[in-house]
């Protein structure tokens, strides 16, 4: 369920966010930045050739890509980037539903937001809304020295 209050440390800039991905694996699998609301980012990811495992489904490697991609987003929104910046130190998902062909969209929201550290959940879903995958991110705040 969506939260009416803005969690974000300035106002998001989705241009912004797909210009400084441009050059990432973002590009290079398909990934796009398509909505940040409130207390969510939401991305989409191609399932075809740049994805896909030998057996043509989504790789998971690939959500798992696409999954701590919107977590570290919406951690670093989280944050003053001016003091501090987030990095990922643990991701796990669980695959649930294989993705031949379309557009999964991924969606994530914060868990946990600490002093040092951040733990965010992410729902991937194929085209029907139907949960191909869910993943937990936890990131580490670090202060610029």
């Amino acid at each position: 369920m969506s939260n009416d209050k803005n969690i974000w440390f300035s106002e998001p800039d989705l241009d912004e966010i797909n210009s400084r991905n441009a050059t990432t694996i973002h590009q290079a699998i398909g990934i796009e930045i398509t909505e940040v609301g409130a207390d969510f980012v939401r991305g989409t990811m191609p399932a075809d050739e740049r994805t896909h495992q030998p057996m043509g489904l989504i790789h998971g490697g690939a959500n798992v890509v696409l999954a701590e991609s919107l977590g570290s987003i919406g951690a670093n929104l989280l944050v003053d980037n001016s003091q501090y910046y987030c990095v990922g130190q643990e991701v796990n998902a669980n695959h649930i539903r294989g993705v031949r062909e379309g557009k999964v969209t991924g969606t994530a929201r914060l868990i946990h937001s600490g002093r040092t550290s951040q733990v965010w959940e992410i729902k991937i879903e194929n085209e029907q809304g139907k949960l191909s995958c869910v993943s937990r991110l936890t990131m580490a705040v670090v202060k610029y020295a």
